[in-house]
């Protein structure tokens, strides 16, 4: 099941995205991540507060197994547009919850005006690029040594999808 993310969910989200930090391919390298479910609670009554931004849960038996993240603009010039962060755990992948998390998405966006998404992926992370790219993103660019992963300079590419 596909649902907006409430403030009850903050322990279960904090449990996912610690193990979602473990792929390698996420911001937050495995244990670096310092929130408590008291902060994660927090910040999840924001991002609902706020209507330029969303969080996205998928859940199987009262456990979360993926998220998608649409965080907008307030900006006049960039209110078109919102940036987007997703993952499932990991054995819940290659099972049509990523196409799920982003079909929702697009529907919150669509009904918000907006005409840009866009993300950003590492470059050797091959599923979620070729998810990306069946969902209808475009590759825009790469970033070059953006990250530093296990003392290695690695890439991103920049995606974006515009809507109809």
């Amino acid at each position: 099941m596909i649902r907006e993310i409430a403030a009850k969910d903050a322990e279960k989200f904090l449990e996912l995205l610690m193990e979602v930090d473990d792929s390698g391919f996420m911001l937050f390298e495995p244990g670096e991540r310092t929130s408590s479910v008291k902060k994660e609670e927090t910040k999840i009554s924001q991002f609902l507060a706020n209507p330029h931004t969303t969080i996205f849960v998928a859940e199987e038996d009262n456990r979360l197994t993926g998220y998608i993240i649409g965080i907008g603009n307030t900006q006049k010039r960039k209110q078109h547009a919102a940036y987007i962060v997703i993952d499932i755990r990991s054995g819940y992948r290659g099972h049509g919850i990523g196409t799920m998390l982003f079909e929702k998405l697009f529907e919150w966006a669509k009904q918000r005006g907006l005409k840009r998404l866009e993300l950003t992926v590492i470059k050797t992370n091959a599923p979620a690029y070729h998810l990306y790219k069946k969902m209808g993103f475009k590759l825009e660019g790469e970033k070059i040594g953006s990250l530093i992963i296990d003392g290695e300079a690695v890439n991103e590419y920049y995606m974006y999808k515009w809507l109809d």
